[in-house]
């Protein structure tokens, strides 16, 4: 059963911190689909092309989706660095979340297990410093109203978390709505009621 609401992002967060003359480089930002978490790992590889490793993991969707993962070591020993980083960021809760962590060598060989703890290690202390809030989940209210429903209808949607709302004046009133997903059969509901049944609202997800 996938959840409703996850926290996302804020803002974006870079993080450093030297690791036996290593200094490792982590970038943190709100990627909600693969497109935008690959323009995120490419611009970062782009500013620290001249260094060693730049290993990313992301999850561009909500954090129990398994379709939306994506990591990579970078030249990096296998399994040392993109899968330890997909771990940290699938147990933080968190979706729509890149991270990039960037490596330039010090000249101490760190070791497999080495690798692991820091890359892990880095982005989890990164993660401290994330701000984030709350994902709602949106949905889309469509409808047609004559004018002497639109007090009423606009009283009612005070009460509610509406995210957008255009409305088109013809003959009718077309109501094309925003809202949190969670609130909106109470809202269609409310709006039946008090215009005794004068609108028909329907519910688009896309």
């Amino acid at each position: 059963m996938t959840r409703q609401t996850y926290h996302i992002p804020k803002s974006k967060v870079s993080y450093q911190e030297s690791i036996k003359r290593s200094r490792f480089i982590a970038h943190i930002a709100h990627t909600p689909d693969v497109s935008s978490a690959r323009a995120i790992i490419a611009e970062i590889k782009d500013k620290y092309a001249d260094a060693g490793h730049n290993c990313w993991a992301y999850i561009a969707g909500r954090p129990d989706d398994g379709q939306v993962l994506g990591f990579s070591d970078d030249g990096e020993p296998n399994g040392t660095a993109g899968k330890p980083m997909l771990n940290v960021l699938m147990g933080s809760g968190i979706g729509e979340i890149t991270a990039v962590v960037t490596r330039y060598f010090g000249g101490i060989k760190l070791g497999t297990g080495g690798l692991v703890r820091a890359y892990g290690g880095t982005l989890n202390n990164a993660l401290h410093e994330l701000e984030t809030g709350e994902k709602i989940p949106e949905v889309y209210v469509s409808g047609i109203s004559d004018y002497s429903h639109q007090g009423i209808i606009e009283q009612i949607l005070k009460n509610y978390n509406i995210l957008d709302l255009n409305k088109d004046f013809t003959a009718d009133i077309h109501w094309r709505l925003k809202m949190d997903r969670r609130e909106a059969p109470l809202a269609i509901s409310e709006i039946t009621d008090k215009t005794s049944g004068g609108v028909n609202f329907e519910i688009d997800v896309g």
